[in-house]
């Protein structure tokens, strides 16, 4: 075993970065054992030096985060600060002073990898980033390496563990939004602002790094469609578990039936309770992978919490210290297919849509008109009377698969209509 340590510096000391350096401190032996060479915590750059931090000497305590990673004498620079700058010039800047990078930022990755990389390939270093996907499911190095000689034709998962929690808590507790929001903030699961979780931002990032490598093709988060899950309601629970379904907010990375071009989406949506996503429970996430050789797999467990994710950013570690060691570099980016992402009106798919009609003879064949006339072919139809005296009625109508522009024409159609009071509620059913 080589003597001299390998030196890190690691960007971030909160809940994950604290995680990082405890394991490295508490672990330093295995560490070294599976590496073939020591590791040591050579600079920790922080925002709030004064904070109390157990097991990490004074010494190594700086603001001065560009300073760090100009050092020279850096091995590999591990930034779970998160956002897009500083990171992206701390990271870009550590390459060029020859330091490799494992990093947890989703947000940088989705919004500007393509920079990160060709900084990473002309120098000739490492950018390794398992923890920004699924904290510490193993999925971006199955997708980039053991997948690598497959054909990947379909990515569905849950990779938000708050807005799995949420829904999860309105299916089986039969609790609402602002109930179960409340309790996954109490628990930890959801920030004070929880808007990047439930608007879908966070997991549209993710779609976006889980699309590029999977298609090798340049995806940004500006062209994943977004949905949130604010407006999903008890009644539409209610519908799901009447279809054998439930609801999951799913990240979903499509490559188009003639392989011509490639979509990437965030939106609630029924599943059939057959499906293994549809037994994702509490804050857990998952990803369902489709692949023409392997077929169907699905990678499960925590995705988010210091642990868990500072688990993924010691894997990368230890992957990108044995690259240095052998003076080689692991996968680069591979987006030599140059797929073009085509937009949300092009994905095909089946509706759950829910009306408030006038309880009157012949709205049913009204609206059976309207879809018929943007070529929506409707499955099943589902009429209740209400009973509140307002002479309304509930129709829930499910369809065939057909394009969402279609769809998109068709509700903008009905609500034209002057039997239709409101549309309720637009939701898509996939995994069937």
């Amino acid at each position: 075993m080589r003597t001299r340590p390998l030196k890190v510096a690691l960007l971030g000391c909160g809940v994950v970065g604290s995680e990082v350096a405890r394991i490295m401190t508490t672990h330093a032996d295995d560490l070294a054992a599976r590496i073939g060479a020591p590791v040591e915590l050579a600079g920790v750059a922080v925002r709030r030096p004064d904070k109390v931090r157990e097991g990490i000497p004074a010494e190594l305590i700086t603001t001065d985060a560009t300073a760090l990673v100009k050092r020279g004498d850096i091995d590999v620079v591990v930034e779970v600060i998160g956002g897009v700058e500083p990171a992206r010039t701390l990271i870009t800047t550590a390459f060029e002073h020859g330091a490799s990078v494992v990093s947890a930022n989703k947000a940088l990755l989705a919004q500007d990898g393509t920079t990160l990389y060709a900084s990473a390939d002309q120098h000739g270093q490492d950018l390794y980033y398992e923890a920004a996907v699924a904290g510490a499911i193993p999925l971006i190095r199955p997708l980039r390496e053991s997948l690598a000689g497959d054909k990947i034709n379909r990515v569905m998962g849950i990779v938000n563990g708050t807005t799995n929690f949420i829904l999860d808590r309105m299916d089986t507790n039969g609790a609402g939004y602002s109930e179960a929001l409340d309790e996954a903030t109490a628990l930890g699961y959801a920030e004070a602002d929880p808007t990047a979780d439930v608007e879908g931002f966070d997991a549209a990032a993710k779609a976006a790094i889980l699309a590029g490598i999977a298609f090798h093709t340049r995806v940004r988060l500006d062209d994943v469609y977004r949905e949130g899950m604010t407006e999903v309601t008890a009644a539409d629970f209610a519908s799901a578990k009447q279809m054998g379904c439930t609801i999951k907010l799913l990240a979903i990375c499509e490559r188009a039936a003639d392989g011509a071009s490639v979509t990437a989406r965030v939106h609630p949506a029924m599943i059939p309770l057959s499906h293994p996503l549809a037994s994702v429970r509490e804050a857990y996430n998952a990803v369902f992978v489709e692949a023409e050789a392997a077929g169907r797999l699905m990678f499960y467990g925590p995705g988010a919490g210091g642990s868990p994710t500072a688990s993924a950013v010691l894997g990368d570690l230890v992957a990108v210290c044995r690259n240095k060691l052998n003076e080689a570099t692991g996968p680069g980016e591979s987006a030599y297919t140059q797929l073009p992402v085509s937009p949300m009106g092009d994905v095909v798919t089946r509706y759950h849509i829910s009306l408030d009609v006038a309880d009157k003879p012949g709205v049913l064949a009204q609206v059976a008109t309207v879809f018929a006339e943007h070529g929506v072919s409707i499955d099943t139809v589902r009429q209740q009377g209400r009973q509140d005296g307002f002479g309304e009625a509930s129709l829930v109508v499910v369809t065939h698969r057909a394009p969402d522009a279609a769809l998109s024409g068709t509700v903008e159609a009905l609500r034209k209509l002057d039997t239709v009071r409101g549309v309720a509620s637009i939701m898509r059913v996939e995994g069937e």
